[in-house]
């Protein structure tokens, strides 16, 4: 890393307007196509970085980890940040970083190419500085990225666990898909919270859609069962396949003081009956005397 004795400081002292202008000119001849508002944003970003990097190697101490190069990592790990949310690839996001070395090097020739020795050992101290800072680059992006995914994963969680109105005291939650701890949480919280903003009696799980019930997705549904009581609730599970019904069977699971039907129609009659309605055909409509 840099040390006091480094002409790296110097080197940035006199010719930072060259080195950003390089690097600039390198960025946008290469790799991602960039938009105008893109490359204009691309070279406000590099002539920030090269700032704080100067400030960085004038109180350098040697270590990058250190108190001195706290805003280079800050400036990093937001770069890294904005680019992983803005579709930016992992080679992408790093070649901002990587991309510096070319323009310093040529730089460094140009100012010490007269001294093979001293050449050399600040070349050495610049590509160890930029491998650095280009590996905190990445490890930013790839904790931004997973923390986006994340993020997607449980928005798609909470959309695949609809509950429906289905009568004004009768909700249903249709499940489709594989359940585990995670999403059997989201399915109680939503469930739950339906339940009391809409004071409803009667709550259907229909499991039609889900391809597998074993003995986990059986525990996860009696959970559900269980809490959707404790709010007042009774809880009804729709769905049950003759697979479906063999497997409970097998693996011993006891629903017998649930209500299960075989499909979800079934369920709401049950559902409406115990809250006292029946759905009635209408008789057809008399033919009117125009009509005749």
């Amino acid at each position: 890393m840099p040390t006091t004795t480094s002409k790296l400081p110097e080197l940035f002292e006199k010719r930072e307007q060259e080195i950003t202008d390089h690097w600039i000119e390198q960025q946008q001849l290469t790799g991602r196509k960039l938009a105008a508002s893109e490359r204009e944003q691309t070279s406000r970003q590099s002539r920030e970085f090269v700032r704080s990097l100067r400030s960085a190697l004038q109180r350098s101490s040697g270590d990058v980890s250190g108190p001195e190069w706290a805003g280079v990592r800050d400036f990093l790990v937001d770069l890294s940040s904005r680019r992983a949310k803005d579709g930016y690839t992992p080679r992408e996001t790093a070649s901002f970083v990587f991309s510096l070395k070319q323009p310093l090097f040529a730089a460094l020739k140009n100012e010490f190419g007269a001294d093979s020795k001293v050449l050399a050992d600040e070349v050495w101290l610049a590509t160890r500085l930029l491998d650095e800072l280009g590996l905190l680059t990445t490890e930013a992006f790839q904790k931004s990225r997973e923390e986006v995914i994340m993020r997607q994963q449980k928005e798609l969680l909470e959309l695949s666990t609809p509950v429906v109105r289905l009568w004004e005291n009768i909700l249903a939650l249709p499940l489709i898909g594989t359940l585990d701890s995670a999403r059997t949480q989201i399915v109680m919280q939503n469930l739950l919270e339906a339940i009391v903003q809409t004071r409803s009696d009667y709550a259907i799980i229909d499991i039609t859609g889900v391809p597998i019930v074993d003995t986990l997705v059986a525990q996860h549904l009696l959970k559900t069962v269980a809490a959707a009581r404790l709010m007042g609730a009774d809880c009804l599970i729709s769905g049950i396949r003759p697979q479906i019904a063999q497997t409970i069977i097998h693996l011993g699971v006891d629903l017998s003081e649930v209500t299960t039907k075989a499909t979800l129609a079934d369920a709401f009659e049950v559902a409406l009956r115990r809250s006292g309605h029946k759905v009635v055909r209408q008789d057809a409509a008399p033919t009117s005397a125009a009509s005749r």
